[in-house]
């Protein structure tokens, strides 16, 4: 059975699996279309919130980029994780007895301003439509390989896919079809894993194999030293060393861990759930399946560097893998014939036959000869490259991009077809989960927030739900149309800027509200505007507007500026909100009252009976 008609079996059996949830389960009421109803129980829930959280930037991009940088890629590693225990810590079990599902919900009665509402909605709508896209990116590289097509008709296939069972099933029909598709990609992410490590390393558990005996060769040698070795010997820095800078680094992984706290697709989440004691339970449950994907992408990402260069340097083209020629032709690899030997070569800075340091690798754009003719250049990214000037110190004759890693690894690899055929249908998983929970939160925002509590308070359930539809598919226009011309050229980059702007807005307003009676109206307003305002400009001025990285703020990248946002966000509110008058008395007893043992939804259209048992309380909080 040929390659292609396996992945076709794989992935129509995932879609129709997707589809009849979707429809067996489509929502009926504005509550069933919101959060599910509330009747989802902790596993399975736990189960939906991995597969909404590990989006196609961790499926896809996260290993390829490990792959890239080796010990750099960390920061997506501690900041994602490490951000998941904030959230469930510090925000969710207080959000939840609140009782308001929506983050702009939460922050419009809790400053008591339609004001803060209408600027929440404003801030989901960046975050979360930065945040799609990159989903879509992921989509149209999936969609490509699979088809043999332009990822930009990738990319529009996936948005026909995921505007079906995410509008017609609200996030009823996405919670049990994100449990299937967490099933799909945990197969899909271990499985290949499993056979790799066991090729390369003679162990069957790939994260045991990382730090074990490299044993393919015969010779045993520990496998972080072999692949030190191999990137030493070609111009590379050891896989293992720390190359970026200490204070980027730091501000890289404190934006994606802040940002992740104040996601306002992963918060809902925990509002399908029953009570605040099936909160906790769905969180603990939501990190264990999270680790499954988690402690596997370093060994995958390590163990595809391994292979990549083991099969492709210093190899003829002729002689090149099929997939080589596969992944040429949808442009997700690229070969320069720069010396017109026949040959792949892959160099590092430090490996160069004419001494030039200046040379980029498989992250940048390769500059080819002038001269160099046409049938020297293989692929889109071939033809792209002949296009920009010379740099004929260059010796690297190869690209590749960070998010075709983990795809092109089984092949590699050299394994089975239907490990393939798997682990396609998990990317495409990756992608439409979080695509569809997205989706759902902006179609949420425009139908419920703005709409329902601002414009037009007098729309009916039914109409609100149309209009939820109708922003999803406007929203999905838009996405799509980023996801083919994305602000990176890597998911993992596109998504860290979405977690940057929810740093910026979302997490201190949300933090501030919950913890400190003594935060208005004005200060969260005037911190949300601030931060997220301070931290777009800077994403937008050196994305897209030709700022260089000498430039850089105290040398932080666009991936790290949402911590700076945060910071101002948290410094404009603490002080506006000390020059401006208190929030109301009921507001301070609300907040106060979130605190208290056994309290639940403690919301401002609550009951006589949840004010009086918080009545009292006194104190200025933190």
């Amino acid at each position: 059975m040929s390659q292609d008609l396996l992945n076709f079996i794989f992935i129509g059996l995932s879609f129709g699996l997707y589809i009849f949830i979707a429809v067996a389960s489509r929502a009926s009421s504005t509550k069933e279309y919101y959060t599910a109803g509330g009747g989802v129980s902790p596993f399975a829930n736990g189960m939906a919130t991995a597969a909404d959280w590990m989006s196609a930037a961790t499926f896809i991009s996260m290993a390829g980029t490990v792959a890239i940088s080796g010990y750099d890629a960390s920061r997506f590693l501690m900041g994602w994780t490490g951000g998941f225990v904030l959230l469930t810590v510090l925000m969710v079990p207080y959000l939840r007895k609140f009782g308001k599902p929506t983050v702009p919900d939460f922050i419009g009665d809790r400053y008591y301003s339609k004001l803060a509402r209408g600027v929440a909605v404003v801030c989901a709508i960046f975050i979360c439509m930065t945040y799609i896209m990159g989903q879509m990116r992921g989509v149209g590289v999936v969609f490509s390989q699979l088809f043999g097509i332009k990822i930009q008709s990738g990319v529009l296939v996936g948005a026909s896919i995921v505007f079906f069972y995410a509008g017609l099933g609200g996030m009823k029909g996405i919670t049990y079809t994100q449990v299937a598709q967490y099933c799909v990609m945990a197969f899909a992410y271990t499985i290949p894993a499993i056979f790799i490590a066991i090729a390369l390393t003679n162990n069957f558990v790939p994260q045991l194999g990382l730090i074990g005996d490299f044993t393919l060769e015969g010779a045993k040698i520990p496998f972080l030293e072999k692949i030190n070795n191999i990137n030493t010997e070609l111009g590379f820095s050891e896989f293992t060393a720390g190359k970026m800078d200490k204070v980027n680094m730091f501000c890289i992984t404190a934006a994606l861990m802040c940002g992740t706290a104040g996601l306002p697709h992963v918060i809902v989440r925990f509002f399908t759930v029953k009570n605040v004691a099936s909160v906790r339970k769905s969180a603990c449950w939501t990190l264990l399946f999270i680790s499954v994907i988690y402690l596997t992408a370093p060994a995958i990402g390590a163990f595809s560097r391994v292979n990549l260069i083991s099969k492709l340097h210093n190899t003829s083209y002729q002689e090149a893998p099929s997939w080589f020629q596969e992944f040429e032709s949808t442009g997700q690899m690229a070969w320069v014939d720069k010396n017109g030997d026949g040959m792949i070569q892959y160099f590092g800075p430090g490996k160069s036959d004419t001494g030039s340091n200046d040379v980029f690798v498989g992250k940048g754009p390769m500059y080819p000869a002038d001269d160099a003719p046409a049938s020297q250049l293989r692929g889109e990214y071939g033809e792209r490259l002949l296009a920009n000037k010379a740099d004929v110190t260059n010796p690297n004759e190869l690209w590749f991009g960070n998010d075709i890693m983990v795809m092109a690894n089984p092949q590699m690899a050299g394994l089975p077809k239907w490990v393939v055929a798997l682990l396609m249908a998990g990317c495409i998983a990756a992608a439409l989960s979080t695509a569809a929970g997205l989706l759902l939160v902006l179609s949420t925002s425009i139908s419920h927030d703005l709409m329902k509590k601002i414009v037009k308070p007098s729309l009916s359930d039914k109409e609100e739900v149309n209009y939820a539809r109708a922003a999803s598919f406007v929203a999905l226009a838009v996405a799509a149309y980023f996801g083919i011309n994305p602000p990176s050229a890597f998911i993992a980059k596109t998504v860290a800027f979405a977690f940057g702007l929810a740093a910026s807005s979302f997490f201190p307003t949300l933090l501030m509200g919950i913890f400190s009676k003594r935060v208005n109206k004005q200060g969260a307003v005037s911190g949300m505007l601030c931060g997220i305002v301070f931290t777009i400009s800077y994403i937008i001025y050196f994305q897209f507007l030709g700022g260089t990285a000498s430039q850089y703020l105290f040398g932080i990248t666009p991936e790290g500026i949402g911590f700076v946002g945060m910071l101002i966000n948290f410094a404009v509110t603490f002080l506006v909100s000390a020059l401006t008058p208190p929030p109301p008395v009921e507001i301070q007893r609300m907040v106060a009252g979130i605190h208290l043992p056994g309290s639940s939804d403690l919301s401002m259209d609550d009951s006589s009976e949840s004010e009086e048992r918080v009545s009292g309380v006194g104190g200025e909080g933190i």
